[in-house]
């Protein structure tokens, strides 16, 4: 598995804080800049361009080092919660200006290092200037933090807003699921006792390893492909105990990718989708056929069945909705469907994710 270079630089934070700590960092930098040249432009013969940028440069990451990658790493001190650790307690109001002076310090011997003067002999050469500097300095620095606090805040509110959608779609497939089953049940209750005993048994087991694992997955905050694939085997368990030998199916999931995170219930509806209509208007019925596959950055979802086929761009129904619903809602932007079927020819549905190293 390969590491990227932030997860090694920021190895020592946790895996959820990494991506917002180097979009912090970038706006930063992209800021310093603009300081330096203010200053420069201001003052060019008492700042020199070179002179500027190094101190702007300096100040600036020295000051985001404390009250940001340092702050997370020390959110069990500060009592700042995950996923965001921007949360403001008492400990927090006393760090972060502590941070700034002593973030404001080291920048500022980093520059003197470099001019070979001491800013600090500024306080009693021209007290006014000195305060005046450092003031301002310390008035940005604030105002960084005010704009990357509500940043961040808004961010997790569209996290938040994203998940409970995510649930709601959830809380839709699931009752479609379990009518489709019923009533596939009710009729085996007239024609096959024995199979629809058996049928129910599957049943019971289906929805208490669901139970289980919805259970899990709320308190470890993540389903994986292992689970996704685990919970299709269990569906087409219970669909084969129906239809028999006329449902063959078979589940590809590499060992590298089992791992890797997704919405639940993703992939269900797609192979509700082949088996209904699908296979089960054939006579001979046929094979339904789920696998994943790393193409470069992306992650693949394939579902395919070889029953009846469709048309090229069949009507959207309930399954296939839900399904580009929970790509735009979990990975705006950033994942599409693409289907294909004909007459005959079975159908095919290709996802394709972003493919993002999980969190260990």
């Amino acid at each position: 598995m390969t590491v990227s270079l932030k997860d090694a630089l920021l190895f020592w934070l946790p895996p959820d804080s990494r991506s917002g700590v180097v979009r912090r960092a970038l706006i930063v930098w992209a800021v310093a800049p603009v300081i330096a040249l203010l200053q420069w432009v201001s003052r060019p013969l008492e700042h020199p361009l070179d002179r500027s940028l190094v101190y702007s440069f300096a100040i600036s990451t020295c000051i985001w080092l404390l009250c940001d990658p340092v702050r997370i790493r020390l959110h069990r001190w500060l009592r700042a919660a995950p996923p965001h650790y921007w949360v403001w307690t008492p400990r927090s109001f006393i760090y972060m200006p502590v941070c700034i002076v002593l973030g404001y310090a080291a920048g500022t011997a980093v520059g003197d290092a470099y001019t070979g003067r001491s800013t600090w002999e500024l306080m009693s050469l021209s007290p006014q200037r000195f305060w005046s500097f450092g003031l301002s300095s310390l008035g940005i620095s604030f105002a960084f933090l005010f704009y990357f606090y509500q940043r961040e805040k808004s961010l997790e509110l569209k996290r938040q807003a994203s998940e409970a959608r995510l649930k709601l779609l959830e809380s839709q497939l699931e009752p479609h699921m379990l009518f489709n089953t019923l009533a596939n049940l009710r009729v085996l209750i007239g024609t096959d006792p024995a199979r629809a005993t058996a049928m129910l048994d599957r049943l019971n087991d289906f929805l208490r390893a669901t139970l289980t694992a919805s259970r899990t997955e709320a308190t470890a905050g993540r389903h994986t492909l292992t689970d996704e694939f685990a919970r299709l085997r269990d569906y087409l368990e219970l669909m084969a105990v129906r239809m028999g030998p006329r449902l063959q199916y078979a589940l590809e999931l590499p060992e590298a990718l089992a791992s890797h995170p997704v919405p639940p219930l993703l992939l269900q509806p797609l192979v509700e989708n082949c088996i209904r209509h699908g296979l089960e208007p054939s006579l001979q019925g046929g094979e339904v056929r789920v696998s994943a596959r790393r193409q470069g950055q992306q992650l693949v979802l394939e579902v395919s069945d070889t029953g009846v086929g469709s048309a090229p761009s069949p009507t959207p129904g309930f399954g296939l909705a839900q399904v580009r619903e929970r790509l735009a809602t979990a990975y705006p932007g950033q994942a599409h469907m693409d289907w294909h079927g004909q007459p005959g020819g079975g159908t095919r549905a290709v996802l394709t994710l972003p493919l993002h190293t999980p969190a260990p």
